[in-house]
């Protein structure tokens, strides 16, 4: 039997998306484990997608939250490599096989076995819950340095939201040539760092959206080049045939047709979002243009770290809106209307109420609390 400790955060625990005070239990840290106490978990589209259950797999009660920083509070007795006290960081897994052609290539989180960090199962069967909540445990092989000079609320959504576009620029060639022309479809969550580590790369990078209400915060605060509205029919003509590579970030249903005709031949779209319902691929542009379409996801532990240095290097963070616990249900409503700059970031450990005074916490959700910015 797994001996258990407490824990205290907030869950989900039907489709109505809405979280809520949650007393459950980690596992004890054993040999092989890092006890690491919350500071700030960022809030992912994926965890609304996941407390909503769009994709049809949330298993509930549900704590979501994978980009995560804090302190370690406990090490292993195996564990070499941090030491109590040390500022770390989880993100998107926290398991896989250790032994397949994935692993063995420190590609971890394309494991058929991969274990991610809530709304999962670990080998020994323990229900995984992830970091909004006050302490986590997990296998100091998922667990990451955070470098100096990176703080720790405006650098946890790196942990998904920075590896997610550092990961294919680097593998499908983005980064192997200054000057190259990246357009970021969508300036979000996702949208905002890839501007940011494009621009870091040596790129040419233009933000391609549906308005132009971001221009001028696009152009004169997060570096990007140029930006292009899609419903402008005129700048769209003049833009055909002139990029490199498109990242695109948009999560909901959208055309892919008018991106394709952004990239030169042999150029390459890479689609970073995960709509819910599948997207129509015209294959006529494709063929015709020598035109490559493809996918990624996060990046392995590796190459996690890797990114991690990178930013830190190149004083690359999120623009954050720091809330706290309580303020998370109004925080989910307004990302889902994308009204955001550009990542809630939850101040998990000045804000998290304790076990004590837990019951008395309803009166106060999502009242007067105000959401603080931090660019």
């Amino acid at each position: 039997m797994v001996d258990r400790s407490k824990a205290f955060g907030w869950a989900a625990n039907d489709e109505s998306g809405v979280l809520s005070p949650f007393h459950f239990s980690r596992r004890e840290n054993c040999e092989n484990d890092v006890t690491v106490k919350i500071l700030f978990c960022g809030v992912c589209h994926s965890d609304l997608h996941t407390i909503k259950n769009h994709w049809g797999i949330s298993r509930y009660p549900v704590v979501p939250g994978h980009e995560i920083v804090g302190i370690a509070t406990k090490v292993g007795k195996n564990v070499t490599k941090f030491k109590e006290g040390d500022r770390v960081g989880v993100g998107v897994i926290i398991g896989s096989c250790e032994s397949c052609e994935s692993c063995n290539q420190d590609l971890e989180n394309y494991c058929p076995e991969v274990v991610f960090t809530y709304n999962s199962r670990s080998s020994d069967g323990t229900r995984n819950q992830g970091g909004y909540s006050d302490v986590i445990v997990v296998d100091h092989r998922f667990v990451l340095s955070i470098p100096d000079g990176l703080p720790s609320d405006a650098g946890a959504p790196l942990l998904c939201a920075g590896i997610t576009v550092y990961s294919p620029m680097k593998y499908y060639g983005m980064t192997e040539e200054s000057g190259k022309h990246l357009g970021v479809n969508g300036l979000g969550g996702l949208g905002h760092i890839a501007v940011k580590i494009g621009k870091a790369f040596g790129l040419r990078v233009t933000v391609i959206s549906r308005s132009s209400e971001k221009e001028r915060e696009a152009i004169d605060r997060l570096g990007a080049d140029s930006f292009l509205v899609t419903t402008d029919s005129q700048k769209m003509k003049d833009a055909v045939g002139t990029m490199d590579f498109i990242i695109d970030t948009v999560s909901a249903e959208h055309a892919l047709l008018p991106l394709f005709s952004l990239l030169k031949v042999s150029g390459k779209l890479v689609t970073l979002g995960l709509p819910e319902k599948p997207l129509e691929l015209p294959i006529f542009p494709l063929v015709l243009g020598r035109k490559m379409v493809g996918g990624s996801q996060i990046g392995g532990m590796k190459e996690t770290q890797e990114m991690l240095e990178f930013c830190a290097k190149h004083n690359i963070v999120a623009d954050i809106e720091l809330i706290k616990m309580s303020d998370i249900n109004s925080a989910m409503d307004r990302l889902a209307k994308s009204d955001v700059r550009y990542r809630f970031v939850i101040d998990v450990a000045i804000s998290l109420v304790t076990d004590s005074s837990a019951e008395n916490l309803e009166d106060h959700v999502d009242h007067g609390v105000s959401i603080t910015s931090r660019f």
